[in-house]
């Protein structure tokens, strides 16, 4: 079922439990299809820290509401890696996009809504809960997000936090030979 849109370009409904939300262009329909919902980079980023600072033992995409990005189900503690434009970030000053914008207003709102119901369910089941922004993961943010988060995380998970830093590469840079040894 496809429509055309006064641009000219089709449109292709979008549908939410068999209620028409909408319709969006085709364009931006294989765009939302193309958002992965897992491994995204922001989660990668957080997975490689966690893992250099010792919190290991996580498990991904586990299957409790919401399906946390890593959790620790033992310890019922959980972290969410949510992407600003998708979750409405408050630190973020998100536009909301130009065209559709019924549509997209009632995206996010669902989007956050969701977001809100999950996080009730798993507080009333027991679990803690930690949201992480994907702009907190950002070069500029990340070392700030990782001294406020970790200690809290090895708290509750009852673990030891190493200071150790991601390792960015093994080899030396040309010009890097330790001191008073000559370069090859």
């Amino acid at each position: 079922m496809r429509k055309r849109e006064s641009s000219g370009k089709a449109a292709i409904p979008c549908r939410k439990s068999g209620i028409l939300d909408g319709m969006v262009s085709e364009a931006v329909h294989k765009s939302m299809q193309g958002n992965k919902r897992a491994n995204t980079k922001p989660e990668l980023v957080l997975r490689e820290r966690l893992r250099a600072h010792g919190l290991t033992g996580y498990r991904l995409q586990w299957k409790v509401p919401g399906h946390p990005d890593v959790c620790w189900p033992g310890k019922k503690v959980a972290v969410f890696v949510n992407g600003c434009f998708w979750h409405r970030c408050p630190r973020c000053k998100l536009s909301t996009p130009k065209t559709n914008v019924e549509y997209w207003t009632a995206k996010f709102e669902r989007n956050q809504q969701r977001d809100r119901q999950v996080r009730e369910e798993l507080e009333s089941a027991g679990w803690t809960i930690h949201t992480v922004w994907e702009c907190e993961l950002k070069k500029k943010n990340i070392d700030a997000t990782i001294a406020e988060l970790f200690p809290v995380l090895a708290a509750e998970l009852g673990k030891e936090l190493k200071m150790d830093e991601p390792e960015e590469s093994s080899e030396e840079a040309p010009g890097d030979a330790p001191e008073g040894e000559p370069e090859a």
